[in-house]
């Protein structure tokens, strides 16, 4: 005779207390279950998030024709760097394609690919001649463990 296990109540939620899989498991869904051993998560900040609230700028579209095959997103700065067009000639989709191709050629020649540091040269309005700016992009998991690619200063993370 199949032995009913215990059920607890979490957030609102009935789960049955699986010792022997270390696992609650909702007793609505199976398939959603929390680990024993899994830590309470306080708070979480996804980068769908990030790019509603403008930390961070999705620039995938321009990225996929450049030939990125993952999505691609700038930290605020790196925006505003990208959005610096005051001098004659620039803008930002002549900027943003500079910095992905720049990007595109030092992925292919280095050996690793999770982090790759960078340095495109950018005219801005604070000086007249282009001077290099310190960037790295990292290849890491998105929100759905996707891979994603984010393009920052490396003063950031």
């Amino acid at each position: 005779m199949p032995v009913r296990l215990p059920v607890v109540t979490m957030n609102g939620k009935s789960y049955f207390v699986d010792s022997r899989l270390r696992q609650y498991r909702n007793v609505e869904n199976p398939h959603d279950f929390i680990d024993f051993d899994q830590p309470d998560v306080v708070y979480s900040y996804t980068r769908a998030q990030a790019i509603e609230d403008g930390v961070l700028a999705d620039i995938s579209k321009l990225a996929q024709e450049a030939g990125f095959k993952f999505p691609v997103a700038v930290t605020t700065r790196v925006f505003e760097l990208l959005n610096d067009t005051a001098q004659p000639g620039q803008s930002f989709e002549g900027r943003a394609w500079d910095l992905l191709m720049i990007l595109l050629f030092e992925i292919k020649r280095s050996k690793s690919g999770e982090i790759i540091y960078f340095s495109p040269l950018f005219n801005a309005s604070e000086h007249e001649d282009p001077k290099p700016y310190k960037l790295y992009a990292k290849c890491h998991p998105g929100d759905h463990l996707e891979p994603v690619i984010t393009v920052m200063f490396t003063d950031e993370d």
